[in-house]
């Protein structure tokens, strides 16, 4: 196990086998970018364990949401609004949506990506989208259960459901 006083050598070699493991190293090693993102390729959730600069260092944050898309919980603000990165979490967990900043989670191409690996993502999508009529009728053809996070009023719009029933009849 390492901790504090462990060289860059022992750190790398641990957090090659578990990325975590960056828990235990030093400030400096947690700031290293290096190290940071061999911790991150083996474990997203690492990410965590970075300091604050490597959490808003884009390369770093991309490696650690490639590998698990939950690690944008650890970015920062700056890169939860990053589209890029979004998008790259959400493919790879659509629930990483939860963590986008609320101006992605109203983005269209972001929400159907995150619809696409998970159509549940839709939990954390904006109102806005979700009273939508072209949103979630690309929505239900994605995900068919889609049609659950639709506001009232769409749900309430009779040409609305006529387009969700022609979906569902595949016309």
């Amino acid at each position: 196990m390492i901790d504090e006083n462990s060289t860059r050598e022992e750190v790398l070699y641990a957090v090659r086998k578990d990325g975590i493991e960056l828990k235990y190293a030093s400030e400096t090693l947690q700031n290293n970018k290096d190290v940071v993102l061999e911790a991150v390729r083996q474990d997203g959730y690492a990410l965590e364990y970075a300091s604050e600069n490597l959490q808003n260092d884009k390369d770093v944050v991309l490696e650690a949401v490639r590998q698990d898309g939950h690690a944008l919980m650890d970015a920062s603000d700056k890169l939860r609004n990053d589209k890029d990165v979004v998008l790259e979490a959400v493919k790879q967990n659509g629930y990483a949506l939860e963590y986008a900043s609320e101006t992605l989670q109203n983005n269209k191409d972001v929400v159907l990506e995150a619809v696409k690996q998970n159509g549940y993502a839709l939990l954390y999508a904006s109102d806005k989208l979700k009273n939508n009529k072209k949103f979630m009728l690309d929505a239900v053809k994605e995900y068919g259960y889609a049609l659950e996070f639709a506001s009232d009023e769409l749900k309430n719009d009779k040409e609305f459901m006529r387009l969700i029933d022609e979906i569902e009849k595949g016309v």
